[in-house]
């Protein structure tokens, strides 16, 4: 499958390990997904613990073929530092989204959903279905 119109995902994280983690665990599980364009943004530029708004920015420009960014976070301020570039307007592709949904179930569910090439409301919407995933 082309990757021309499908869906990015952003996985942003407080640590770079935690985010290349997730993304690397969801391309696995979505068959390879090697076609879906995925990014970590884990960290600081240092390499510390913590959310870059540069690193967010840059992991979204790389994943963007036009179809949409899907951008989801781990911890309160990964949230933060995502409404903060949604709401400059400028730092972020036209159709970024930040998506409520639970870190790894979530991611999962997005890059399997963007692999089928769906567009970015359905990946939103698997992602966030996550949330009703059961363990027991």
């Amino acid at each position: 499958m082309s990757d021309d119109r499908l869906v990015g995902i952003v996985l942003v994280s407080h640590s770079a390990e935690v985010a290349a983690s997730v993304a690397e665990l969801a391309k696995s599980l979505a068959g390879g997904g090697t076609a879906v364009p995925v990014a970590p943004a884990g960290g600081t530029e240092g390499g510390g613990l913590g959310t870059s708004a540069e690193l967010i920015a840059a992991a979204a420009a790389a994943v963007d073929r036009g179809a949409g960014v899907a951008v989801l976070t781990d911890l309160g301020s990964a949230v933060l530092t995502v409404k903060a570039l949604l709401t400059e307007g400028d730092e972020l592709p036209d159709g970024t989204r930040l998506v409520d949904a639970p870190f790894v179930e979530g991611a999962v569910a997005a890059v399997v959903t963007a692999t089928t090439g769906a567009d970015l409301d359905a990946v939103e919407a698997a992602a966030a279905e996550a949330y009703t995933y059961r363990k027991v």
